[in-house]
């Protein structure tokens, strides 16, 4: 009789993984990088246990969006006053001084919403610039773009 295994949170293994955005889809990386988040690429998957693995993306500045999305989809804000609700664009966004909030953004809302997805999120650390600080945990890189055509834009 085989059963499940629920994985214990002492139990789980966590790797890191560098990814270099330069190039890719802003859509497919994020979805690639919610699916590592939050383990469902092992055989250990548990739903409600942080599995999945540290990941560091790098040159999150250089992500790439098809059609007019760039252009036309506006991520909004307020600023607390009344009638203080404001708009930019992600090619403003990509543009201006926090260009890894884009990424970040794209992997949070691609996660399930709670407790858990804030404990996955402390896990992703994105960096604008090819530079990132985790030299010493010896991250396995890992290269979007060859596991489907689709992921790089010219």
């Amino acid at each position: 009789m085989k059963t499940t295994i629920s994985i214990k949170p002492a139990d789980v293994k966590k790797d890191w993984i560098l990814i270099d955005a330069e190039g890719l889809i802003l859509g497919r990386l994020a979805a690639i990088v919610a699916n590592r988040l939050r383990g469902k690429h092992k055989a250990t998957f548990t739903p409600h246990v942080d599995c999945g693995d540290n990941i560091i993306i790098v040159n999150a500045e250089k992500v790439k969006l098809t059609g007019k999305k760039a252009d036309n989809s506006v991520f909004y804000y307020h600023t607390g006053y009344p009638g203080g609700i404001k708009g930019r664009s992600v090619n403003e966004r990509l543009a201006g001084k926090n260009p890894q909030s884009v990424v970040e953004k794209a992997v949070e809302r691609m996660i399930t919403r709670g407790p858990l997805q804030r404990q996955q999120m402390k896990n992703l650390y994105v960096y604008a610039g090819p530079e990132h600080p985790h030299a010493a945990q010896q991250p396995k890189s890992l290269d979007v773009g060859a596991l489907n055509p689709k992921n790089r834009r010219a």
